[in-house]
């Protein structure tokens, strides 16, 4: 089990390191749709995989979880437990979560150095 106790500013990413890195942005906006969703932060956690399809090849997903499941990689980030299932894994390591809020998009940024093409949307890559 890994476990991760960096927390990273926008301005401070290091997509290149290897586990999961999360922005300070992105565990506000995590924090807040826990609550929201009634997750627990001691049991559950924050879900990030991939899954096949999209434009690119490549989807990324993200969801809430009531509890890690046998073989996942845990990342703790203060409060906020990330969840990563080994397949995904291969694809994630390395990647930074951030948060973008801006006049034209809303929502989380999978900033992936694997990722060798994105479609326009972001939600999807190949690698």
């Amino acid at each position: 089990m890994a476990t991760e106790l960096a927390v990273l500013n926008a301005e401070n990413m290091a997509p290149n390191q290897k586990g999961i890195q999360v922005t300070e942005r992105a565990l506000k906006r995590i924090r807040v749709a826990m609550a929201k969703e009634g997750v627990s932060p001691v049991e559950g956690g924050l879900r990030l995989g991939i899954q096949g399809g999209g434009c690119s090849g490549l989807s990324y997903n993200i969801r809430f979880d009531t509890q890690p499941r046998e073989r996942d990689r845990i990342f703790q980030f203060d409060d906020i437990r990330v969840f990563v299932d080994p397949k995904s894994f291969l694809y994630l390591h390395g990647m930074v979560l951030d948060y973008e809020e801006t006049l034209m998009r809303q929502g989380f940024n999978f900033i992936n150095p694997h990722s060798t093409k994105s479609c326009g949307c972001g939600s999807s890559f190949s690698a």
